[in-house]
């Protein structure tokens, strides 16, 4: 028997890349329900070759449901997942409303399934921040090898982090820009098209921002808390896809050709590093992939047991939905979870 699965925030970017990517992996789901707010109510999605009419979240009877993915920002989060998690749901968020709860688990199947089953305690299960997920798939293999001191990490981070009205301003300013029209800020605080903008979450106290403090965070509760590691994160004009440039410092020496042949073999990771003109990967080729790629590994002799490297990923796959939906599948593979039986 398979699962009921419910998606809230269908309509939303990650929403409809859930839909997606279950269909696309064939989860083992006997009905999948798109749940969105009231106004969306009969708005269709897709979902495989079916086309799904949006049900209401607010009047949703969760009772027979197995998992319900969840891509609705904090707010509803945080409203919803306790309720829906009390009916026997596992609820897996991707929201930042429950990653830095100590009953919570924040997962990333590559790094650290094993810590999955503590969802028994709240019925909920955090996705990480789309910078940190494809961040940790590439640094896990190499802390297992030499030991991860320090981090250093530079983001360069799509538009589509920012949701639908985020591609939309980039899109919209690129053609005013392009048909001599009036550029405006909706969104974001400056100009995105042609332009960068070093602020992504709100500023804190020390002046990073919040998108910069959920990397640290997020990297001591999933890899590891002794690991020190400090972000500048970026919103650069491109539509989907995360680039991180990376500098590592080790406990013990490990060459660059000996962190190439580590990646290759972990799971996640896809090296692609040739020392040539075009040899690398960029957002634009990243896009609609579920792999985490690394490219430009070298030694930095400006420390000890010193790497650099260049990290790239789709944030709304394995930053956002496809880690959702790989944590759906670590539950059911390890038999943690089982089928409710539904009504006939």
């Amino acid at each position: 028997m398979g699962f009921k699965v419910a998606v809230v925030g269908a309509t939303g970017n990650v929403g409809r890349e859930m839909l997606d990517i279950l269909a696309e992996r064939a989860f083992p789901a006997d009905e999948v329900v798109p749940l969105a707010s009231r106004r969306s109510i009969g708005q269709e999605v897709s979902y495989g070759d079916k086309t799904l009419k949006v049900k209401d979240l607010a009047t949703y009877d969760f009772s027979d449901v197995d998992i319900c993915l969840m891509s609705a920002g904090g707010d509803v989060a945080r409203e919803w997942a306790p309720k829906i998690g009390a009916q026997g749901v596992v609820v897996i968020d991707n929201s930042s409303a429950f990653r830095y709860d100590a009953d919570v688990p924040l997962i990333v199947p590559e790094v650290n399934a094993d810590a999955v089953a503590g969802f028994t305690k709240r019925n909920i299960i955090a996705n990480p921040n789309c910078s940190t997920a494809q961040l940790v798939v590439a640094l896990k293999p190499l802390h297992d090898a030499a030991g991860i001191k320090r981090v250093v990490v530079s983001t360069y981070q799509s538009v589509s982090g920012a949701g639908k009205e985020g591609m939309d301003e980039l899109f919209d300013q690129t053609r005013a820009i392009f048909s001599a029209g009036e550029v405006k800020n909706n969104k974001f605080t400056k100009r995105i098209a042609f332009n960068l903008i070093p602020h992504i979450d709100v500023f804190m106290e020390d002046g990073f921002t919040k998108e910069e403090w959920k990397m640290t965070a997020e990297t001591k509760k999933i890899l590891d808390p002794k690991i020190k590691l400090t972000a500048t994160c970026v919103r650069v004009p491109v539509f989907i896809g995360h680039s991180e440039a990376v500098n590592i410092e080790f406990e013990k020496p490990i060459t660059a050709d000996e962190a190439r042949d580590i990646l290759r073999s972990a799971p996640g990771c896809l090296v692609v590093d040739k020392r040539e003109p075009g040899g690398y990967i960029t957002p634009h080729e990243a896009a609609g992939e579920d792999a985490t790629y690394i490219s430009r590994i070298r030694e930095d002799g400006t420390v000890e047991n010193g790497l650099a490297m260049w990290i790239v990923s789709d944030n709304l796959r394995k930053g956002a939905a496809l880690n959702a939906v790989q944590i759906a599948e670590c539950l059911a593979n390890r038999k943690l979870i089982t089928a409710k039986k539904k009504a006939a």
